[in-house]
This record gives structure tokens, sequence and C-alpha cells, in this order.
């Protein structure tokens, strides 16, 4: 199978003298999505920060073959590694453009000419950003706003995206467009590593799950075993269905 484009072993991250995650071993192959649910406080968020660099963490992060432990956030944003936040961040007096224009910073520095066409490439995932691409973001609904936030993601052509509680806050009708829009993007090439409190869309989206509970890793294996195991079901899903 080679090398996973994503491998983690033993890490330890927190805040501070807290510590959160205690020892979390866990790999994504390339192509793949994996997603990491479970309950809130669980210490999903705190993962996706370390791997980003955000958070000082102690084990062995690898991209790619290589060790990143000692890489800063531009570092590993260079090597084509991407983050969703919860909080999405963008900037709310610039236009849809100009946050997707700040999102080729990557390829800009490469001295890659393509990233206008990474543009029409997010405007055909996300036909309705095309239509607002002079709106200011800050006037957009949830569901667009988060569009824009995984647009300008992508934006950095990045091979491995994560996305932090992509669903949360929206309605129904659009949490379905976001995880349509994940599945799509399986068939670009890019290794999603998707955190979710919505388990069953996730898991229904993923190729493999790892529950995470109080900081360590209670159970992982293939997504649809995990959607039919009863543990999750009970924890995670409610009533199994029929």
């Amino acid at each position: 199978m080679g090398t996973p484009l994503l491998q983690i072993s033993q890490l330890h991250a927190g805040y501070g003298k807290a510590e959160v995650l205690h020892g979390l071993n866990l790999h994504a192959e390339r192509g793949s999505v994996i997603t990491v649910i479970g309950p809130n406080g669980a210490g999903k968020s705190t993962l996706l920060n370390s791997l980003m660099g955000l958070l000082p963490s102690v084990g062995r992060i690898e991209f790619n073959g290589e060790s990143i432990d000692t890489l800063t956030l531009e570092e590993r944003v260079m090597l084509g590694i991407a983050l969703v936040p919860e909080k999405r961040e963008l900037f709310g007096s610039m236009s849809v453009q100009d946050n997707l224009i700040l999102g080729g910073f990557r390829p800009m520095r490469l001295g890659q000419r393509l990233w206008r066409s990474r543009m029409d490439e997010v405007f055909d995932l996300f036909p309705r950003l095309r239509e607002r691409r002079t709106q200011l973001a800050g006037t957009l609904s949830g569901g667009e706003r988060q569009m824009l936030a995984v647009g300008r993601a992508l934006m950095s052509n990045p091979s491995l995206l994560m996305l932090d509680e992509p669903s949360l806050g929206l309605a129904p009708l659009i949490v379905r467009d976001i995880f349509s829009i994940i599945q799509t993007l399986r068939t670009t090439g890019v290794t999603i590593v998707l955190v979710e409190q919505n388990a069953r869309a996730a898991l229904a989206v993923a190729d493999h799950g790892y529950v995470l509970e109080m900081g360590e890793i209670g159970l992982h294996g293939p997504a649809q075993d995990l959607a039919s195991d009863p543990r999750v079901i009970d924890t995670y899903l409610g009533a199994a269905k029929t």
C-alpha cells in the first residue's frame, strides 16, 4: 500500500500543563478520507491544531514519509497541508474573490501560474460562490461562508485537507451539500481528515474512522464497520436505522 500520507505516532498535546491528547496513533492513506468522531471536549480540534503546528506537541508526525514535528505553521502550509477551522475565520470586509485569492498564497509563492484556474475549479465546485464573487464575505449565509472557507483552503492545492466540524451550525439541507462536496473532493485525490460531531454523515463519506474519547482512541476501523458497531450506534448514532 506504500507510505501513508499522514502517520501520527504517540502524539501528546494540550494547553499549558493540561494534556488533552494522550499518545494518539492514526494514519491516513493517500487519497483517502478519514474521520475522527467523538463528543465535545474529546480533543478533536486539539488534534487538528497540533497537526497544523498551531499547538506544541510531543510524539511523531510524518507527512509524505518525512517528520514535520519541528516545522512551523507556514512551513506545513508550504508542504501542502491545509486546515478549515471550526470558526471559518474569513475576512468579512473583503469580497469572496479576494478571500479566495488570499488562499492561493502557496501556489503563488511556489511560482505556479495555475492558481487562477484553481479559482475556476473552486467556482465549479461551489457555483453559489461564483454568483457572489464580488459580495463581501461578511454578508454571506452560514452555508456560503463554509463553502468559502473550504474553497479558500482548496486554493492552496493541498495534498492534505483537514476539516474541523464543517457541518456545525448549518441547516440540514446545507449539511447535505457540504458532505456531498466532500464526496466530490475524493475524486481530486486530496487526502481528507474530517473531524465531526455528525457521526452518521461523517462515517458515510469516510474510508476509515477513529472514535476519540477523553484524548484517546477508543475504537477505529473501516468506517462502514464502525457505522454498524453497536457501541458506536448507541453512543453516537442514536437508534440503528431499520
